[in-house]
């Protein structure tokens, strides 16, 4: 439902949704430059390496298939560098396959050149490092693992590291502690580099948290000078419309064509004057002997609702409890009513036929849920929902609508969701959920 204003093009965002920057499913983005870059210089020096010893050193290689290994780096990399733009950026589980690949081509270029014995065999630390850096911990440990597993078996098979004299085979005791060197070397870099990584990350999620955080704050701050500003610019003209409906009303022949919507001018008006009236009171005048201050949550809902009927469009609300706890009793606030109110306007401007409302609580929640038979919200932009200002709707519509709702909602403790209603493969209708910690609702309630 809760399409707001802006019900094209809105975006839904709860209040644990600041630090989702960086995906907490392991759906990490490498820098596609980063990596071709990365292999760039390691082809760069596997061939200066295997050139200097043949050539320069006079020592024997199996060099036609040690150039055609490094020749499916270079092709990888060049079909890397074309497939897409280098601004792009790789999955996870993609950027992990292609570190996979170089693990596995040093080990062919290892296994031609001495294998474990060779110096070069530390190299294998390269691709783990920048796995714990960037990816998760599953990635780095499937890596390892990897590395390891080459690491093992290169230290058994393998051709003759080249020497001076044909051929050098070193201790057996020798390459065992090369083979414990590269494989505690992985193992600790994995280790220790990656909690540094999810270290660093979660500090930069927290900082983004936070500016995003003061940033929404800001715009509601923004957005709470404009409702004072505009209550009280609007209040004056208000009560002009005001006593001249009443005075049409008064002079106004009741067989008149025009009585009945001089009548309604004045309703109108006298509503106007009423929120503007609520909008401009703080919670802190409440008075608290009004019995009315605190109410159930169904009467609260349907007090909510009450201003927001439309003949054209049939609203059904239901209450159940899921346990034997009573409803919650909860404070009649502001943010309250007019929360729920604007997320029920919504539904009702958008539904072709039907709204429905289900109050639903048990020992520990408390929830609403709003539902429409309207279009729904496009799929593109439901993440986005309850930003500010985001609206394709013309006639003055600024897309605030849900973005208020939810600020207020969320000062009573309160988490939104929303999604669309799905049948057959079509949207028919869109939802919001309300979700309140049933012990935040009704401490709120009694204090009040």
């Amino acid at each position: 439902m809760a399409h707001t204003d802006n019900r094209e093009d809105m975006h839904s965002r709860d209040g644990k949704q600041y630090a989702g920057l960086r995906s907490r499913s392991g759906t990490a983005q490498v820098s596609l430059r980063t990596l071709v870059l990365i292999r760039w210089i390691a082809i760069a020096g596997q061939l200066a390496a295997v050139l200097i010893v043949e050539f320069g050193l006079g020592w024997a290689l199996p060099l036609d298939a040690a150039l055609a290994a490094i020749v499916v780096s270079v092709l990888l990399n060049l079909a890397m560098t074309f497939r897409r733009p280098l601004r792009g950026r790789l999955g996870e589980w993609e950027a992990a396959g292609y570190l996979a690949f170089d693990i596995l081509q040093l080990a062919v270029l290892l296994y031609l050149t001495g294998g474990l014995a060779n110096p070069f065999s530390l190299l294998f630390l390269g691709p783990v490092t920048v796995s714990a850096t960037v990816l998760s911990l599953a990635a780095t440990a499937l890596l390892s693992a990897l590395a390891i597993g080459c690491a093992s078996l290169l230290a058994v098979f393998h051709l003759p590291l080249p020497w001076v004299t044909g051929g050098l085979d070193l201790p057996v005791f020798y390459v065992a502690g090369l083979w414990v060197a590269v494989t505690l070397g992985t193992l600790f870099l994995a280790g220790y580099i990656g909690s540094v990584a999810v270290e660093g990350r979660r500090m930069s999620d927290a900082l983004s948290a936070i500016q995003l955080a003061l940033a929404r704050e800001q715009q509601l701050s923004a957005v709470g000078g404009l409702a004072a500003a505009a209550a009280h610019e609007l209040g004056s003209p208000l009560a002009t419309i005001a006593v001249t409906a009443k005075e049409l009303t008064r002079e106004m022949p009741a067989d008149s064509e025009f009585a009945e919507d001089v009548r309604i001018l004045q309703t109108e008006a006298d509503r106007c004057r009423g929120i503007l009236a609520a909008l401009g009171r703080s919670p802190e005048q409440a008075d608290e002997g009004d019995p009315f201050a605190t109410a159930l949550l169904s009467d609260v809902v349907a007090a909510a609702a009450a201003r927001h009927r439309d003949d054209r469009v049939t609203l059904d609300m239901v209450a159940t409890g899921l346990d034997d706890s009573p409803e919650p009793l909860v404070t009649r606030s502001p943010e309250l009513l007019h929360g729920l109110g604007n997320v029920i306007q919504n539904a009702v401007q958008f539904a072709a036929a039907h709204v429905s409302i289900d109050i639903s609580w048990d020992e520990t929640e408390a929830r609403v849920e709003v539902r429409d038979d309207g279009p729904g919200f496009p799929p593109a932009v439901l993440d986005r929902i309850g930003e500010p200002y985001i609206s394709n709707r013309k006639q003055g519509h600024l897309g605030l609508g849900i973005f208020i709702a939810q600020s207020l909602l969320e000062r009573t403790g309160a988490r939104l969701r929303f999604s669309n209603s799905w049948t057959s493969g079509r949207t028919d209708g869109a939802e919001a959920s309300i979700t309140w910690p049933r012990d935040d609702l009704e401490v709120a309630a009694w204090e009040g």
